[in-house]
This record gives structure tokens, sequence and C-alpha cells, in this order.
């Protein structure tokens, strides 16, 4: 513990600057969390996913695992999803990748990493998914930030598949699934125009990701 005597440190601070800016602060977080979103992002330490949205503790309920990859056989995944859905009552689910990501490069290139090998199989399928339409882009740049896009839409249409969601649309529960894309450049997200409301809209919008 000698050794992160700084965290220690800077959480005291961290506490300090909150409970000054807002008093009630940390009993309305004990009290309950009721947020609105549930984020499934990358692992990756630069993108912070309260900070990147400016929301505070409470207020987005987030998972984050190797580039932000949605698996069926999941049940740490599937798990928070079911919560934020059947208990939270979140009412969006945001599946937010990066470019640049370390997993989709090492998935791309065909890296051997360890492991982890095996989880971006995952993100080896969509790359065979859309083989011709990246063999089409100029380099490997190019290729790379599409296919941190493709990524994030398949995850979109995972998340649909998934019986935590087609359940909550068939009892007429009011959920949206997004997919986004943060920019380590510059910091800022953009909407890759792929969400999904209803069950009704699901086919449409595989036809979309399979088309692009």
């Amino acid at each position: 513990m000698r050794s992160l005597s700084n965290l220690f440190n800077r959480n005291r601070e961290w506490s300090k600057q909150i409970s000054t800016e807002d008093p009630q602060f940390f009993r309305k977080l004990v009290d309950q969390q009721s947020p609105d979103y549930l984020w499934i992002g990358c692992a990756d330490s630069r993108v912070p996913a309260n900070e990147i949205v400016g929301l505070l503790p409470g207020e987005l309920f987030v998972h984050r695992n190797v580039a932000n990859v949605v698996v069926h056989t999941d049940l740490n995944c599937l798990s928070v999803l079911q919560y934020a859905v059947d208990v939270l009552d979140v009412e969006h689910v945001i599946v937010c990748g990066h470019y640049g990501c370390g997993g989709v490069q090492a998935a791309l290139q065909n890296s051997r990493l360890g492991l982890i090998d095996n989880w971006l199989r995952h993100v080896q399928d969509v790359m065979r998914k859309h083989r011709s339409r990246l063999d089409e882009l100029p380099d490997d740049a190019s290729r790379l930030r599409r296919l941190c896009e493709l990524n994030v839409m398949e995850q979109v249409l995972n998340v649909g598949q998934t019986s935590i969601v087609q359940q909550a649309w068939d009892r007429g529960k009011r959920l949206e699934i997004h997919g986004w894309i943060y920019d380590l450049s510059d910091g800022l997200l953009k909407d890759l125009s792929v969400c999904v409301q209803t069950a009704e809209e699901y086919a449409e919008v595989y036809r979309q990701v399979t088309e692009v």
C-alpha cells in the first residue's frame, strides 16, 4: 500500500473537492443509483466513460472489456446488461468504441498476445464479415479506423439479439441501443447512426450494418 499512497492522497483530495461543491453528494449516492444509461465500452485507460460525457458517479452504469465486445456467452456482460435493464430500468444502452483501439488493431494484424487472442477472435469475425469493404481502403490506418467503427456496429446488433433486450421490447419497455465511437485525438464522440429502438427496427438496422 505504501507504494500507492499517492492514490490515497488523490482520493482524499477528490472527496474533499466533491463535498465542497455538493455537501449532499455522497449521501445521495448511498441512497441509490438511478442511471438512465448503460455504457458498454473498451477497457482502455484513455477512455474514461463518465468524464467523456460529463456525468457524475451514479449517472452512468458501466461495463468495460477489451475492444467493447458483446458476446452471448459472456455472463459478466450479460449480467450487467440484465441488471441495468431489468433492475435499474435504464432506457439507453450505449456501445462505445474508440479509434486506435489496441484490441481491434491486434485482431486486424492477427497479432499473438497470449490468452487475449481467444477474446479477439470475436473482432476477427467482424473483420472477416466485412473483409471485402476493408480491403477497398487505401492503407492500414484507414482499415483500422473503419474496423473500429464496424466492431461497434456489430456489437449494437449483438446487444439487440440478447434475450434480455428482446424480452424488454416484448413487454413494451422503452429501450434504445446506440453505437458511438470516441476519438482520442480531440476527445469528441461520433454517433455512428446505428440506433435500435424496437424489435421491429432490428431487421432494418441489421441490413444497414451489413451493407455499410
